[in-house]
């Protein structure tokens, strides 16, 4: 346990929210609500996933718990996705990239012996490689349904051209992949340099070796990079896919935007 007040700690932290809370408010930005409320999720969620941990860590079926507790991030980081996509039908392909994609860095990660193989250290890496695809993911499917119905009618003039339907939408799969994976890969361009990342930081604090804590790192930075790679390009590819009918016609609906299979409006 830290030798501090939570409470004082807690509240000294929460310094620089109260000025971008008291900011927003004096520019009237609108974010004050926002802000607070993420905050307040934030402690709460962050506190049940602490109290959980503790469970799971000193159950005697620890070695059990630490598999689901995985299995349950990955479910729901899928039905993230595919709620972004508005199609529950790119939730398979969600589940299989990102699930897929966190059980190689598994393998890699355990089956080298990078590190012990402990149902804490389970959860840690694969809580690493989902969070950093989640969020890369999520972009690619928003920014699919975006692009979908922002150039309509240029997909559809590629359809009336010839092109098939997954040709037709080739630019917006390319440019949805680009945007999702440009924070990560400048993240990896510029580690060290800005900032030292989380886990290297972490093993640092533990008391490692430098070297090897920086060779940790690496292992785990590639790993994330080519998760979110993976993942990204994937659910951005069947997005698209679920914007066309089966005769490669674009779907439409009532407010512009093509609607996706599994939506009930167009069934």
């Amino acid at each position: 346990m830290l030798d501090l007040d939570p409470i004082a700690v807690l509240l000294v932290s929460l310094i620089l929210v109260a000025i971008a809370v008291g900011v927003s408010a004096f520019l009237r930005l609108g974010f004050e609500r926002s802000i607070i409320w993420a905050s307040v999720r934030a402690t709460v969620q962050l506190t049940l996933v602490g109290a959980l941990l503790a469970f799971v860590l000193s159950s005697t079926w620890d070695r059990v718990l630490a598999p689901l507790w995985i299995v349950t991030m990955v479910v729901i980081a899928a039905y993230v996705v595919s709620r972004r996509a508005r199609s529950h039908r790119v939730f398979p392909a969600a589940l299989l990239s990102v699930g897929g994609s966190m059980l190689v860095a598994l393998a890699v990660v355990f089956g080298f012996g990078v590190l012990p193989l402990e149902p804490i250290q389970f959860i840690v890496i694969a809580g690493i490689t989902i969070g950093n695809a989640l969020p890369a993911t999520v972009v690619a499917a928003d920014q699919v349904t975006r692009k979908m119905a922002e150039d309509r009618h240029q997909v559809e003039g590629l359809l009336s051209l010839g092109f098939m339907a997954r040709d037709a939408a080739r630019f917006i799969v390319r440019e949805a992949t680009r945007v999702s994976l440009l924070p990560q890969i400048e993240r990896t361009k510029v580690v060290g340099l800005v900032a030292l990342p989380g886990a290297m930081v972490g093993l640092l604090i533990a008391g490692v070796d430098p070297i090897d804590a920086v060779i940790i790192q690496l292992v785990v930075m590639f790993l994330v990079l080519g998760t979110v790679a993976i993942s990204s390009t994937t659910v951005a590819i069947v997005t698209a896919r679920q914007a066309f009918t089966s005769d490669q016609r674009l779907k439409q609906m009532s407010d512009g935007r093509p609607p996706f299979r599994g939506d009930k409006r167009t069934q």
